[in-house]
């Protein structure tokens, strides 16, 4: 989207004369702004707050709503998918283009643990944010009207696997929100809720440095969050999940949130790629050995100029990929004037994360910030990236509310069925998988 929108802007003149096209493929008609998922989850943030609409950023671009399921870049053609392929039985689109930009980004990493595919959530997306939130509600909803006492230990048993960002943070916006709502529950006090962080190596955010991460881990626990290091999930069969370390926690909450692994569309393209399956790029953001091919972002390997020891990628981070995105597209009308490209070349700033509401840890430009000054700093630094001055301006409003007002304590789960009572109403019983739209 940024690259896009970048190039919307450099190539204005020939987008109006049509002399150029910009073709936008997309799964979803918007970019979701992931660093402020946990914050959603939590309730701190609208969810429609989170994603930036491409139709309306991108009012100069074609927008296909669809997944590319093939490339042949020899041919110089897309293959995609789209919600109308099935529909009206043309099959799948063949896009045909001059210059081809991969940005497909990152999908999460699963392992093979027995039960990980039926009982874990991931948390990538704004749909797995929100069903998040609503599903934690809803066990302590179980657990408050239970009179089993092992549903109820199940109910209130939350367990997240991944020490990164994604895990830590959302742990950690969840617990708040959770601890806030149990007050509202005549027998749920928030002792009762069980939060477990587990980590298959010795530190969590490693991004914020060794220090930081003793900190989050000493700020965690002191919550009477059970973090558990060098520890590895080894099955969630029967909604019980078992440890290396030998723990078994019945539960019905799962969140994993161990890595993430390039989208599998790059294998599918014929370009070279590393080991992890990245695309290989050149500094100049082409994709290695390769004409009329650029990427940027997580499903890029992009040397890192400014690391001191040779071969070193940059990290696949937000930081990065918007920074990759204005390069990219410069050099991209750069080469279709003939002129000279320019190298990707940034030092890395520092990281941010959120430990929950007034809580944080931050490395920024050598300088170790925690507790609410990093708070703070996080949240400014993710309110000025976040893309489009109506988007800024919604989320500071919404921060201002959230400090004046109370916490939104309902769930929504019912969104996810929207027609059981309809389907109640007419004598039918919804059905049992919950595919409800169909």
């Amino acid at each position: 989207m940024y690259t896009a929108l970048r190039l919307q802007r450099k190539l204005k003149q020939r987008l109006r004369s049509g002399e150029t096209e910009i073709v936008v493929v997309a799964p979803e008609p918007y970019m979701t702004y992931q660093p402020f998922l946990p914050e959603a989850a939590a309730g701190s943030i609208s969810p429609r707050h989170v994603v930036v609409p491409l139709r309306r950023v991108l009012p100069h671009c074609t927008i296909v709503i669809g997944e590319a399921r093939a490339i042949d870049h020899t041919k110089r053609t897309a293959t995609v998918t789209t919600l109308a392929s099935g529909e009206d039985g043309t099959g799948a689109l063949e896009i045909a283009y001059d210059e081809l930009v991969l940005a497909p980004g990152s999908v999460s990493r699963t392992l093979p643990v027995p039960g990980l595919a039926d009982h874990g959530v991931g948390f990538k997306t704004i749909e797995e944010a929100i069903g998040l939130r609503n599903h934690v509600i809803e066990q302590m909803d179980i657990a408050s009207a239970t009179r089993d006492p092992a549903v109820r230990d199940a109910a209130l048993t939350f367990v997240f696997v991944g020490g990164g960002y994604a895990g830590v943070e959302a742990l950690a916006e969840l617990e708040d929100m959770a601890r806030y709502t149990s007050r509202y529950y005549h027998n749920i006090k928030a002792e009762d809720l069980k939060w477990i962080l587990v980590e298959a190596t010795g530190r969590i955010l490693p991004e914020v440095g060794e220090s930081l991460g003793r900190y989050a881990v000493r700020e965690l626990r002191g919550r009477n969050i059970d973090v558990r290091l060098d520890t590895r999930l080894d099955s969630c069969e029967d909604r019980v999940a078992v440890l290396s370390d030998g723990s078994r926690f019945p539960t019905r909450t799962l969140v994993w949130t161990a890595g993430v692994k390039p989208a599998p569309l790059l294998a599918d393209t014929g370009l070279p790629l590393d080991e992890r399956g990245r695309l290989v790029c050149t500094a100049k953001l082409t994709v290695e050995g390769t004409e009329h091919a650029w990427s940027a972002g997580d499903a890029a390997a992009v040397p890192d100029l400014t690391a001191a020891e040779t071969g070193r990628t940059t990290a696949p981070n937000a930081q990065h990929a918007v920074r990759q995105a204005k390069v990219l597209a410069d050099n991209l009308v750069a080469a279709l004037d003939e002129g000279p490209l320019t190298e990707y070349r940034h030092s890395y700033a520092g990281s941010v994360a959120s430990l929950g509401l007034h809580k944080g840890v931050a490395h920024i430009y050598g300088r170790r910030l925690k507790g609410y000054p990093a708070w703070l700093i996080h949240r400014m630094y993710h309110l000025s990236r976040v893309p489009t001055f109506n988007r800024k301006a919604r989320v500071l409003a919404e921060w201002t509310l959230a400090g004046l007002f109370k916490r939104e304590i309902v769930s929504l789960g019912s969104l996810e069925h929207p027609r059981a009572e309809f389907e109640l109403a007419a004598g039918r019983r919804p059905r049992p998988d919950g595919d409800d739209c169909q």
